[in-house]
């Protein structure tokens, strides 16, 4: 465990600029895995207006992570569809997946204001996590053991000393243009006026794309009967005349019979970026969330790319911070995560292009081809299923590394699923529930100790990893096989994990877990002790390749 924050002298392990979800999030991880943290926060509060309305179940599962799982889902409406309209109101693309793969549906609207107040309450749980509010990062250097600040608050200036420093401070972030990372791309000439409104007029359930190109707009339900409408903007329109009254009660009559009655909370316009950080850390200066790439709302995965960042990184750097993990573990950071946000910004661009054109031949076009598509149940499959979304899967960082004589097992740098199972209690539990934060060795039907040499069970005792065996749970009450000391039984109660270690075949039956449920090996049980070693090398110092 490290030591609690000590501003008294103005020490902590790591600062975090920037109170936003990711800077929250990595705040609450740390906090769970015992290392002092400082949030430092120019505003005076939490931004109190809806930004973030799409939610996935990969989010949702960090949240879980940390122990506010249930917390945020009580601010979302699960299962979001999605339906992407015709110029004639037919329905021509949906999104509508009903996977539980990672314990969580894969579509969720929510209010991210409420959300990011779970978030900033979970820290009040640990003594050495703390936030000031109205202190700005005026400037930072640093040197191979230490990040000094400089930040400014009505108290006046000071000076904090941090063994890392994490920029959560947006696309402006000044952390990464102090540290002189291009942050290339492009910004979209396409407006959007966003409106919120109370007590949700229209109702209905999901969410709904409407290509119309007079004025394409999209209309969401969201959590606690709101409503989302954002309708585009065009030529030479302003902020100043499209959010008057007037304004908004002209583009709601678009929707609405009577706008005069809407409840409206907020009126905003955004321009569409497309961002991407030359590298995502120097030194001991990370980035993470907007600071690190920015990309069109398209696919709502802007907010979920940013808890994707703090999920990768912040076991790392608790890693390094408790003296388990060598720095140099901090680079598979980039290796890990910047090509899959590349992705995620290239399809958001993509979908932009298709699903919002103004000109009424491409988009008549579209549609025609969109409903002719729509006719083959594969392709229908493809979009109802969210098969398009580019899901992570690492191919260089803290995994096991493929060898000619050894190729890498497709589930390798793969999220491994989160089905139900139970304990050796009786009591049916999520699996991450059951793991717990950190790594974990877990295995079909045997004890993966038993696998290991005595050298290596100990060092996965060092770092607290977690041994587990899957068994059916008609054996919880009397499995015969050999079970050493320190790895616990798991029923596999719907049979979740049968079928997912019997499809890994030849691959093998035991896989190592990272703390953010990465699968960072599968072998067979008779080359585990040897997958350990090199996995070991590499969260001990082995250079990642970037």
């Amino acid at each position: 465990m490290s030591a609690a924050t000590d501003m008294g002298r103005g020490t902590t392990d790591v600062v975090i600029v920037g109170a936003g979800p990711v800077g929250l999030t990595i705040a609450n991880y740390l906090g769970k895995m015992g290392v002092s943290a400082l949030v430092i926060e120019q505003r005076d509060r939490l931004i109190d207006y809806p930004r973030g309305v799409g939610m996935d179940d990969e989010c949702l599962r960090s949240f879980q992570a940390i122990g506010l799982g249930e917390q945020v889902a009580a601010h979302t409406t699960p299962d979001q569809k999605m339906r992407f309209l015709t110029m004639t109101g037919k329905t021509f693309a949906l999104i509508d997946p009903k996977t539980r793969e990672f314990g969580w549906p894969r579509r969720n609207s929510f209010i991210q204001p409420m959300v990011d107040e779970v978030l900033y309450e979970g820290l009040s749980r640990f003594d050495h996590v703390q936030v000031q509010f109205n202190t700005e990062l005026v400037s930072f250097e640093q040197d191979a053991e230490t990040v000094t600040l400089k930040t400014r608050s009505n108290e006046g200036e000071r000076t904090i000393a941090a063994k890392w420093l994490i920029g959560c401070d947006g696309g402006r972030s000044l952390v990464r243009k102090t540290l002189d990372i291009a942050f290339d791309g492009v910004t979209d000439s396409t407006r959007w006026v966003v409106i919120d409104l109370l007590d949700d007029p229209i109702g209905l359930p999901d969410s709904y794309l409407h290509c119309v190109p007079s004025r394409p707009y999209v209309s969401i339900a969201l959590p606690h009967g709101m409503r989302r409408l954002e309708f585009m903007v065009f030529g030479d329109e302003t902020e100043e005349e499209l959010t008057t009254d007037e304004g908004v009660q002209s583009l709601l009559s678009r929707v609405l019979p009577h706008p005069e009655k809407a409840k409206v909370m907020r009126s905003r316009v955004y321009t569409h970026n497309a961002r991407l950080a030359a590298h995502f850390h120097k030194g001991r200066a990370v980035l993470a969330g907007d600071a690190a790439h920015l990309m069109p709302v398209w696919q709502g995965q802007g907010y979920n790319s940013g808890i994707r960042d703090a999920t990768n990184l912040a076991w790392k750097i608790a890693m390094v911070v408790r003296g388990e993990a060598s720095a140099d573990i901090i680079g598979s950071y980039e290796a890990e995560r910047r090509d899959h946000a590349k992705a995620m910004i290239d399809l958001s661009v993509t979908a932009g292009k298709i699903f919002a054109p103004t000109n009424k031949i491409l988009a008549w076009l579209r549609d025609r081809v969109a409903l002719a598509l729509n006719a083959i149940p594969p392709v229908k499959r493809y979009f109802v299923q969210m098969r398009f979304k580019p899901m992570p899967r690492f191919t260089r960082g803290i995994i096991l590394p493929e060898r000619p004589e050894r190729p890498r097992g497709r589930a390798t740098g793969r999220l491994f699923p989160q089905p139900r199972v139970i304990d050796g209690n009786r009591v049916t539990r999520m699996l991450d529930d059951a793991v717990g934060l950190r790594f974990a060795v877990i295995s079909w039907a045997t004890d993966p100790q038993v696998h290991m040499s005595e050298d290596m069970r100990q060092y996965w005792k060092s770092i607290g990893a977690a041994m587990i065996a899957i068994i059916p749970p008609t054996q919880m009450d009397g499995f015969r096989g050999e079970v050493l000391p320190g790895t616990e039984l798991l029923g596999d109660v719907g049979g979740d994990l049968h079928e997912w270690f019997a499809q890994q075949e030849p691959d093998g039956s035991i896989v190592v877990l990272r703390p953010d449920r990465v699968v960072a090996a599968i072998v067979p049980p008779q080359s585990l002790d040897n997958a350990c070693r090199e996995l070991k090398g590499l969260i001990g110092g082995a250079p990642i390749p970037v």
